[in-house]
This record gives C-alpha cells, sequence and structure tokens, in this order.
C-alpha cells in the first residue's frame, strides 16, 4: 500500500516520538495511533478521560483502550463532514461552549479549580471546548445525513419486539397526567419594602468599596448562583425573562450596579462582568419577600372555597383552571400541566413520571386515583414561591414492562434506533477497511468494538 505525504510524514513523527523516548527517557507527548492523514496523541487521550471524568461518564473496560478507539471513529466521520460539505452554525456553537464550561466551573467550584484540574489556563480550555464542540456538531451533521432517516413497517418492528428478550425490555415507569389551578398569597406592602432596602444597602456597600458584589451574593443572595458569587455565566438575552435581560444588557461599565429590578423570581441587583458579541456574563443578587403564614393560610382558604365550588358542582375544574388559577403557565390550557424537563422521553407531553414533577405536588399525586381531587396544600413553584395549590389526576398509568400493544411507539424508536446503528456500524467497519491505520505496539492489546484496526 502506497503512503501519501501526509501519511509518511506522520509515521516519521511517530518513529521520532518513540526513538526520542528511548533516548531521552523524558516525552512531553507521543503519538499513539495514526489513523489516515491523522494522529492521535497520548496527550489527547488523557484530556478525553478528564472531560468523560467532568461529566460523570462511565467507561466498559479499559479507558485507555475505549478511548483511542472513539477518538479514531471521531476522525473518520470529521473526514466524512469534509466531503459532505456539513456546516454548523458557529453562534450555537459559542451558546454550547459557555454552557459547558459554566457546568464545569459549578462541578469544581472556581475557575481556579478547573485550571488546576485540566492543567490549562481558562483561556485554552475554551478553545479546546469550541474545537470538541465543533467536531460534535460535525460529526452529528454527518449522522444525521447519512443514518437519521429509517423507515420500518409494522411488520419489521414486531419482528424486533418478538426478538427481543423479556428482560431486555425497559421497564415503563408510572405516569401520570394532572391537572393544577393555584392561587398566589398576597405579599405585604412592608415585606416587598423590606426587601428593597435591603438591596440599597447592598448597592451602598459595593459602591463604597465595603464590599465586593460576589460577597454579598455569596452571603446572602436567594439564587443557586450565590455559591459562585452570583455569576451567571455567559448568555444571551432569551436566556434570560424580559425584565431582567432589559436592564442587564443595557450595563456597559463593568463597575456599576443596576437599580432594583422586580421578576417573577423576586427583586434583584445586576453587575456586568463581561460582553462577549450577543452574549454577556452578570453577577446577581436575589431577594425575595417573604410571605408571613397568615397570607399563606388566608391562600389556602380561598382555594378550600374554589374546591367546594368544584365538589359541589358549581363550576368544573376546567372552568376553575381557566378564570381562577394564578398559573399563568397552564391556565390558557385548562390547568393541565406540560412536561419541560429536558432529556426527558416526556417532554412536550402532558405526562410525567413522579420524579419529574415538582417535588411537593409528586408527594400529593402519589397514591391519588384517576379524577380524584387533592385538598388544597402549599408548594414552592418552579420560581422559587410558595403559593397554594389543589391538583387532579385525569391519567394513571401504572409502571410495567414495555409491550407493543401499549408502547408502541417506544417500541417503534427502539427499532429504529437499533437499525440506525446498525447502518451506522456497517458504514465504520467499511471505512476502516480502507483506511490508513498504524497504533502504537504498546496500544495494541486491547479487544475492540470494530475490527480491522489491526492491519
Amino acid at each position: 500500500m502506497k503512503l501519501s505525504a501526509k501519511i509518511l510524514v506522520s509515521f516519521l513523527a511517530f518513529t521520532w516520538v518513540i526513538n526520542s523516548a528511548v533516548s531521552q527517557n523524558n516525552v512531553i507527548d507521543e503519538i499513539v495511533w495514526v489513523v489516515g492523514d491523522e494522529a492521535i496523541l497520548k496527550s489527547e487521550v488523557e484530556e478525553y478521560r478528564k472531560e468523560i471524568q467532568m461529566q460523570n461518564q462511565r467507561i466498559d473496560g479499559d479507558p485507555y483502550c475505549f478511548i483511542p478507539e472513539q477518538l479514531a471513529i471521531n476522525k473518520l466521520f470529521l473526514d466524512q463532514a469534509k466531503l459532505d460539505s456539513i456546516e454548523i452554525n458557529e453562534s450555537n456553537v459559542t451558546r454550547m461552549v459557555e454552557y459547558q464550561l459554566n457546568e464545569y466551573i459549578a462541578a469544581v467550584g472556581t475557575t481556579e479549580r478547573l485550571e488546576e484540574y485540566f492543567s490549562k489556563s481558562i483561556k485554552n480550555i475554551r478553545e479546546d471546548l469550541r474545537t470538541q464542540i465543533r467536531d460534535q456538531q460535525l460529526i452529528q451533521g454527518v449522522q444525521q445525513k447519512h443514518f437519521e432517516v429509517v423507515t420500518l413497517t409494522p411488520s419489521e418492528i414486531r419482528k424486533f419486539y418478538t426478538a427481543i428478550p423479556q428482560d431486555s425490555l425497559p421497564f415503563i415507569p408510572t405516569t401520570l397526567e394532572v391537572q393544577i389551578i393555584t392561587v398566589e398569597p398576597v405579599v405585604p406592602l412592608a415585606e416587598t419594602d423590606a426587601v428593597k432596602d435591603r438591596l440599597r444597602d447592598y448597592t451602598e456597600q459595593i459602591n463604597s468599596g465595603e464590599n465586593s458584589f460576589s460577597t454579598l451574593a455569596l452571603l446572602y443572595s436567594e439564587d443557586p448562583s450565590a455559591v459562585k458569587g452570583g455569576e451567571l455565566g455567559f448568555m444571551s438575552r432569551s436566556g434570560f425573562v424580559p425584565e431582567f435581560s432589559n436592564v442587564a444588557f443595557a450595563l456597559n461599565d463593568p463597575s456599576k450596579v443596576s437599580n432594583i429590578v422586580e421578576t417573577e423570581y423576586g427583586f434583584h441587583i445586576i453587575q456586568l462582568i463581561e460582553r462577549r458579541g450577543d452574549m454577556a456574563n452578570f453577577r446577581h443578587i436575589l431577594l425575595k419577600p417573604k410571605i408571613p403564614q397568615v397570607q399563606l393560610d388566608t391562600a389556602i382558604v380561598r382555594l378550600d372555597s374554589i374546591r367546594n365550588g368544584i365538589v359541589n358542582g358549581k363550576l368544573t375544574f376546567d372552568e376553575a383552571a381557566t378564570f381562577l388559577s394564578a398559573d399563568k403557565d397552564t391556565r390558557n390550557n385548562r390547568g393541565i400541566m406540560v412536561n419541560s424537563r429536558p432529556g426527558s422521553q416526556n417532554t412536550g407531553t402532558p405526562r410525567f413520571q413522579l420524579s419529574e414533577l415538582n417535588q411537593d405536588i409528586a408527594r400529593v399525586v402519589g397514591d391519588m386515583k384517576v379524577g380524584e381531587l387533592s385538598e388544597p396544600f402549599i408548594m414552592v413553584n418552579d420560581k422559587g414561591q410558595q403559593v397554594a395549590a389543589m391538583v387532579k389526576v385525569t391519567t394513571r398509568n401504572e409502571g410495567h414492562t414495555a409491550n407493543i400493544n401499549n408502547d408502541y411507539q417506544i417500541i417503534k424508536q427502539m427499532a429504529e434506533n437499533a437499525r440506525r446503528q446498525e447502518l451506522m456500524d456497517d458504514w465504520l467497519q467499511k471505512k476502516i477497511e480502507t483506511i490508513y491505520v498504524r497504533i502504537d505496539p504498546e496500544w495494541k492489546g486491547c479487544d475492540f468494538k470494530y475490527k480491522g484496526w489491526l492491519k
């Protein structure tokens, strides 16, 4: 087999690095695989291992067998992306980079700890993340182009189902569909004024240099970002509620503190950290007015009166949810809750597993029957506010092993995914058989997923 100039250079580089290891016994990096014109460095393998560890992903088997093979597979897809002229949205890449970076920082606690973990500056971590996410987008583009469209007949789906061992079928957890009515307790003006006074005091402390914004956020903010000194990470305008973004994105001086901003979450003061294109990083301090117990009790009484009207037939639950509920997310939908949990197979539908419901609601509906109406109770909504609530279970599907009669769409998706994987495996196997591969002898003793790496 003739080698291209690039492959020959890679091979010579591989030989040089190994020889250097023998002569110097002090190698900074080394080539462990060569795939086509591309080299895989030992440092790449280590970097990939750290990222997997950071994301709490599990690897079955030896990571030093799995990771190089996965990197080699990625390079095959990236080569195809060039042939297919796959294009990606760079602004989406930027958003994903900042999101992932924020997740990393949240996992380890501080930027400094992240730099220590990866043994590189935050600038270099960001640049590497950009490369990785761009590559992921390109790979997904290839997979969507070649393997996304899979059409199976009902008989093929049934054949797939009958071939699956019963113990391999997924267990479908109990799901419920729930309607909700809420009543918001009245917040006394004195409580609102007290919160604003505290925020004005914090602003004075920051402006006078008595305390830093991040210190006050860490001590007093009632937002999860408090642990990071109130820092929210790079986000676009659409990442915030309008009241917040209108004020935040009007800030230009990082030394200034915004006026007090009221949103559905409470009251904020905001400080600009850095602006980068259409994205910006802010700190904020969030305070929420405290609701006295007497106001919570009043809201319960109001909701109990609505419940009695429903029970006595004076109005229906649908009517009460539409005209009397304070929950703006559901009142235009007759009180029907919609699952917005990211990654759930029920996202966008009214179906919820108990674990996907608000924990206060889950405790109430756990043993309720279809058509049953709960007693009023106090819950903390997704805005972190205490409200009085009442729920009704409209549908309940008990947990069971998936079957083709009740869970046809799930079985269909499983069959389509299996077919996609078959097509992808066949495509990769043919690619491997026709491409030059060179593996360091010390990295050959593996049981690889695909055949043909060792030539």
